[in-house]
């Protein structure tokens, strides 16, 4: 079953390098990241869980929890960890979860249902598709899906720049342009009225277009 924008993130048991979480219980009343790995001790995804340690604090200023995930044992993550640590020079912080028996993965529509198989008799390009991120708020709902191929490292930077986007645009009714910056001006969607924009931007807006409504991000 697809997991789409505005569903419901599929809750889970699972153990992870900092013992047994539930899901939702773990993410808690703040936002969450999942990303996942098709395998331990790949090149392009050490690169990746090392620049995610580095950015754990900026996620941590927006309310924001990581988590990994990959189709290996916690026992094998825990070694795959001191290699991140040692080649990318950082601290990981956040949990991996184990999913030896594809069992997230599948509830996240990130491999075929029928895959099978034993953790250790799986190579990388039988996960291929096990390279998704999804942002998660804290009504559980999934805000954000994004797969990148397997040789194509990923842009945390744009994640980052997504999830201020998101968490703005939740907290205000305004959408942000493209290749907006955070505190560059958005748009005031149109499911606000003329009318009550006047009453929410007593200043104004800038407006090339009836619907195309420009303001000052609001603070």
């Amino acid at each position: 079953m697809s997991v789409r924008i505005g569903d419901e993130a599929p809750d889970f048991t699972a153990q992870t390098t900092q013992g047994e979480i539930n899901f939702h219980q773990w993410i808690g009343d703040g936002w969450a990241i999942i990303f996942s790995h098709p395998k331990d001790f790949t090149p392009v995804c050490t690169t990746e869980l090392g620049y995610m340690a580095k950015l754990e604090t900026e996620f941590s200023k927006r309310n924001c929890k990581i988590i990994g995930l990959s189709i290996d044992s916690v026992e094998d993550h825990l070694a795959w960890i001191g290699d991140i640590e040692e080649t990318q020079r950082c601290k990981v912080n956040y949990p991996m979860i184990g999913d030896t028996q594809l069992e997230v993965a599948k509830q996240y529509d990130m491999i075929h249902p029928n895959a099978s198989g034993d953790a250790s008799t799986r190579k990388a390009p039988d996960n291929a598709t096990i390279r998704s991120l999804f942002i998660i708020g804290p009504d559980k709902k999934v805000k954000l899906t994004i797969t990148y191929p397997m040789s194509t490292g990923r842009n945390f930077k744009e994640i980052l720049r997504v999830l201020d986007s998101i968490q703005l645009t939740a907290k205000h009714q305004v959408a942000t342009p493209v290749n907006w910056e955070n505190g560059e001006d958005v748009i005031i969607i149109p499911a606000v009225s003329d009318e009550q924009a006047k009453e929410k931007y007593p200043d104004g807006w800038q407006a090339p277009r009836p619907y195309l409504r420009i303001i000052p991000q609001p603070e």
